[in-house]
């Protein structure tokens, strides 16, 4: 696969670090405020013989006091080395611009001593051949951080990337809840199956545990009212930009109750065409 890198510049306050983010939770290898002698030298060692990284993005602003001016000789290097090599520029009006700056209250770094339009002036000027050249300009003027990923989502991601991966968890309190958990389910009202003889050695993957705690008409309830509000919960978290949503679901020790809860909740999201992942953290703990 060749490897690919994309270069992300533009104004400063137009959305360059959480770009950088960005790219990052879609698989780049990303750098924020590199200067531009060390973009070859970065290169180089992502691309070296063992190396797993094949795709790279870069942050270059006026930060470093690095003004462009060898950046495409840089890029033709580059692409002489058989390298995709796309730019990116970010840009947003000088309201929004001076707006971010006034709530974030941080000087302009051309503005020196006089106004933050002032600095911002001075940057469009000097970024002006840039932008001519780029490969994608957004402006961000009226985009917010989710809009803005979805752009670069759709622009650099892979299919994959605009899926998110859902992980339930079920688990037992005495053994502590999960730290990861973006939603924390409790099961304990529900009758335990450790209480009966023959079902206390087996786990909730049994179908006489399984069958024990779904005759309960609370666990159906219980079930009926919790994929409801995943319904909303897991379409919802997609829509904000979350690429991992994890469910954990528990009971006292994690090995009845919660694994045959578990279960029922990802057949109910895998029947959605969502992934899901099960894992059972304490099922064969005691």
């Amino acid at each position: 696969m060749t490897p690919q890198i994309v270069i992300i510049t533009g104004l400063s306050g137009s959305g360059l670090t959480t770009a950088a983010k960005v790219m990052e939770d879609i698989g780049y290898f990303a750098i924020d405020n590199i200067p531009l002698q060390l973009i070859e030298r970065v290169v180089d060692l992502a691309t070296a013989p063992g190396s797993t990284v094949n795709r790279i993005a870069l942050v270059l602003d006026v930060r470093g006091r690095q003004f462009f001016g060898d950046l495409q000789n840089t890029i033709t290097t580059l692409e002489e080395r058989a390298l995709s090599v796309r730019v990116l520029f970010l840009e947003a009006s000088d309201e929004t611009l001076l707006r971010r700056y006034e709530l974030a209250r941080r000087t302009h770094p051309l503005a020196g001593s006089d106004r933050v339009l002032d600095g911002i002036a001075r940057e469009r000027a000097i970024l002006a051949d840039l932008r001519g050249e780029a490969d994608l300009v957004v402006d961000t003027t009226d985009s917010n951080v989710h809009e803005l990923r979805e752009r670069l989502v759709d622009a650099f991601g892979d299919p994959a990337d605009h899926d998110m991966a859902v992980n339930v968890v079920s688990f037992g309190f005495k053994y502590g809840t999960p730290r990861d958990a973006d939603v924390v389910l409790d099961c304990r009202f529900l009758p335990n199956p450790h209480w009966v003889d023959e079902l206390r050695p087996r786990t909730g993957l049994d179908a006489p545990v399984r069958d024990y705690v779904l005759a309960d008409p609370q666990a159906r309830e219980f079930l009926r009212l919790v994929t409801a509000l995943l319904d909303l919960v897991v379409p919802g978290s997609m829509k904000e930009g979350k690429r991992y949503l994890t469910i954990a679901i528990g009971c006292t020790g994690g090995k009845h109750r919660s694994v045959v809860l578990g279960e029922q909740i990802a057949r109910h999201i895998q029947s959605q065409d969502i992934a899901v992942q099960v894992d059972h953290r304490d099922r064969l703990r005691e």
